[in-house]
């Protein structure tokens, strides 16, 4: 009898060690933001879109901080995003293109990308490309594993590619 009242004792104090102190708490989760909320502009394909801000912290830079989102229903795959600086003569000043992190973006998955360039003063518009291979969900449909190139003309401009921002319906 006195050897089940140990183990008892012993296996209550295990329980009791093992268990988190203190009053449980929970974590409060921040939902992730939809990207209309964030981003100023946008373009769109069948199988992603691109949110992005422009930003010229100082004279001479210029960011663009956006991301690809997976619209469509097949993997998105090894996008790259690419800022071209154009004259007034459609010739190229500068580019810079990079990958965007995540080598497979699934259906509504988004993977961040960030490009800075270092402008001259002579730029007439700012172009971004932006090219993707898609791979069909379930070996279904078309896979096109050669990639998709897309261009977006004048992507800083405070008119062109703009997201719509909801409606006021008047009620407060």
């Amino acid at each position: 009898m006195t050897v089940r009242w140990v183990l008892a004792g012993v296996l209550v104090f295990v329980a009791a060690a093992c268990a988190p102190g203190g009053p449980a708490q929970s974590v409060p989760v921040q939902p992730p933001l939809y990207p209309p909320a964030v981003f100023a502009h946008r373009v769109s394909t069948t199988d992603v879109t691109v949110y992005w801000n422009c930003a010229q912290p100082e004279p001479g830079a210029l960011y663009l901080d956006g991301v690809v989102q997976n619209t469509g229903a097949g993997e998105v795959r090894f996008v790259e995003v690419e800022i071209v600086s154009v004259d007034a003569r459609d010739r190229t000043i500068a580019s810079l293109r990079t990958a965007v992190p995540d080598v497979v973006i699934q259906t509504n998955q988004m993977s961040p990308f960030r490009l800075g360039l270092r402008t001259v003063g002579a730029e007439a518009r700012i172009d971004l490309y932006y090219e993707y291979r898609v791979r069909s969900p379930f070996g279904m449909g078309v896979s096109r594993m050669s990639p998709e190139r897309f261009r977006a003309r004048d992507v800083c401009s405070e008119s062109q590619h703009r997201v719509p921002k909801p409606q006021s319906d008047g009620i407060s």
